[in-house]
């Protein structure tokens, strides 16, 4: 039974488990919710490994909850990573990309930007290859329809969007006028090997932003964020460094 105390203090205990049970639910509430875009598996005919793992590994010691997409459709081509040539196996840009989600990845088509609070695009060729065809057409490329749909969609919502080595050029197709980095645009002795790109972002009518890739740069009125990655020839950690500094700042935006 119930004591006279025990039961005066039953209103106390109610209402704070009330507070409790607000608080947690506004705690859950807080959770950024991101979503991160593949290309397939492997630097050269899909997303860069160490990219994406940085990414995933910086979301989740911030605590964001993530959700992987990819295109699902053929790839542009399978590269041997041994040998760095073309291969004749035919692969898929979405069951590739499973190999970096452990399984856990949704076809592009199904992300939209109202279920997230901001976007995040690993590099890699498959950005180049597969989100586009930048490596073949530079500046006059086209960019993947759900790719782009992805772009605008977030861009509208004044939601985040970061994008790490190449995948710069995606918004500077898509967003006359904004601003990012893809490194230098000086090969400084083989540093800035692909520094090319700095001029394809200016082809595009976007400002290029010169950036150590250990850095990122923050174009405020557009909520881009974007990194070097591996298009610098540089050590790994410098490159994660970077990323980390690129979802830092996505986080802040969101």
């Amino acid at each position: 039974m119930f004591t006279s105390r025990a039961v005066s203090l039953l209103p106390k205990l109610v209402a704070r488990s009330a507070v409790n049970s607000r608080l947690i639910q506004t705690s859950a509430s807080l959770q950024t919710n991101v979503a991160v875009v593949l290309s397939g598996c492997g630097v050269y005919d899909g997303t860069e490994v160490h990219e994406s793992t940085a990414v995933l590994v910086s979301l989740s010691r911030a605590g964001a909850d993530v959700s992987m997409f990819a295109p699902d459709k053929p790839q542009m081509h399978t590269v041997n990573h041994l040998k760095g040539e073309p291969s004749e196996a035919q692969r898929n840009v979405l069951e590739e990309s499973a190999r970096i989600a452990r399984g856990n990845v949704e076809p592009l088509s199904n992300l939209k930007a109202a279920g997230f609070d901001a976007v995040i695009f690993p590099g890699g060729f498959g950005v180049a290859k597969n989100l586009s065809n930048f490596a073949v057409d530079g500046p006059s490329m086209k960019v993947d329809k759900d790719v782009e749909r992805v772009l605008k969609e977030f861009h509208a919502a004044k939601k985040p969007i970061g994008l790490c080595c190449i995948a710069p050029v995606l918004a500077a197709k898509v967003f006359t006028g904004c601003e990012v980095t893809v490194g230098s645009d000086k090969e400084e002795g083989g540093k800035w090997p692909y520094c090319g790109a700095a001029a394809a972002v200016e082809a595009m009518n976007a400002k290029h932003v010169v950036k150590p890739v250990s850095e990122s740069y923050v174009d405020t009125n557009n909520k881009i964020v974007t990194t070097p990655g591996f298009m610098c020839e540089t050590a790994i950690h410098e490159v994660f460094d970077g990323i980390g500094t690129l979802v830092d700042e996505v986080l802040k935006l969101a």
